[in-house]
């Protein structure tokens, strides 16, 4: 590598006054790199190093201008022209430029990394890359749905941010106790943006909860008796102080109250007791494709 080759060692960096910042440049987003780098950076004791990432560069004028401008900077404001280089460039010939243009310049210390993987790859298998930039990102992009889908759901948790409701893939509503979050938790792992809204009897339902498509909520019910040991075993030695909470006939009146809401909206119901989470979930999932034309994923 560019660096190797200009004798870029640890004890150059270890007489460095400060943790230099590391220049991603990447034909796709830069994630692939950055990874790298962070883990490199943590074997030095930094946790956070200053990573500036500088993307979808498709040209080689790009990357040279992004370069020289801020070995122009590094001068400037630090009295250094040294720049250290973590690039991930799929396409050969930009690959190239930009390798010869940083082992053309003492200041600049390049770290290639995927030429020596893709090379070693295509030795062993027999096959050649396609050289295709941000395929990784294309097949990862399921796995940053579930992930966006999780937060959305984890923000929309016991009723929180009620205007987002409609944005919702998913809406489930129940009393306490009835396993919402659980289940809310497994949808939102299957790609599903999922809100939650807690049901008793002292407080209104959110008002954005009747713009939401019926076909969208799913209540989920179980039986007094269920949940009064449920709820018993919540509050444990708190029942002094808990009121009504875990009191049969509160719990017989706060699972009518519910069961009417649900009528009202004319959404689904789900029965929860004696299920475990996943068979409830899949319920979920089943009615949801059959309503929605999915393949129990959103992203399907």
């Amino acid at each position: 590598m560019a660096g190797e080759e200009r004798g870029f060692s640890h004890e150059r960096i270890r007489g460095s006054a400060a943790f230099p910042t590391v220049h991603v440049v990447s034909d796709s987003v830069g994630e692939t790199a950055r990874t790298v780098a962070q883990a490199a950076a943590a074997q030095f004791g930094e946790k956070h190093p200053k990573i500036e990432v500088f993307g979808k560069m498709k040209t080689f004028d790009q990357v040279r201008r992004v370069l020289d401008e801020h070995v122009a900077y590094h001068v400037e404001q630090l009295g250094d022209d040294r720049l250290l280089i973590f690039y991930t460039l799929v396409d050969p010939e930009l690959r190239d430029a930009v390798s010869d243009y940083i082992s053309a310049h003492e200041h600049m210390h390049g770290v290639d990394l995927l030429t020596e993987a893709i090379t070693a790859m295509a030795a062993v298998s027999g096959r050649e890359p396609n050289d295709t930039p941000g395929v990784l990102r294309i097949a990862d992009l399921d796995y940053f749905n579930r992930v966006a889908a999780l937060e959305f759901t984890i923000e929309h948790d016991d009723g929180r941010n009620p205007q987002d409701l409609p944005k919702a893939d998913i809406v489930v509503i129940g009393a306490s106790r009835t396993s919402k979050t659980p289940v809310c938790i497994y949808l939102a792992q299957h790609g599903f943006s999922v809100a939650n809204v807690p049901l008793d009897l002292h407080t209104e339902p959110p008002k954005q909860l009747f713009e939401v498509d019926p076909s969208r909520i799913f209540g989920l019910m179980s039986t007094p008796e269920v949940l009064t040991g449920i709820r018993s075993r919540r509050i444990g030695h708190a029942a002094a102080v808990a009121g009504s909470y875990a009191d049969p006939e509160y719990i017989h009146e706060d699972l009518e109250s519910a069961r009417a809401l649900m009528r009202k909206l004319g959404c689904y119901v789900i029965r929860t007791d004696g299920k475990a989470i996943e068979e409830t979930s899949q319920e979920i999932l089943d009615l949801y494709a059959k309503t929605h034309g999915t393949d129990n994923r959103k992203d399907a």
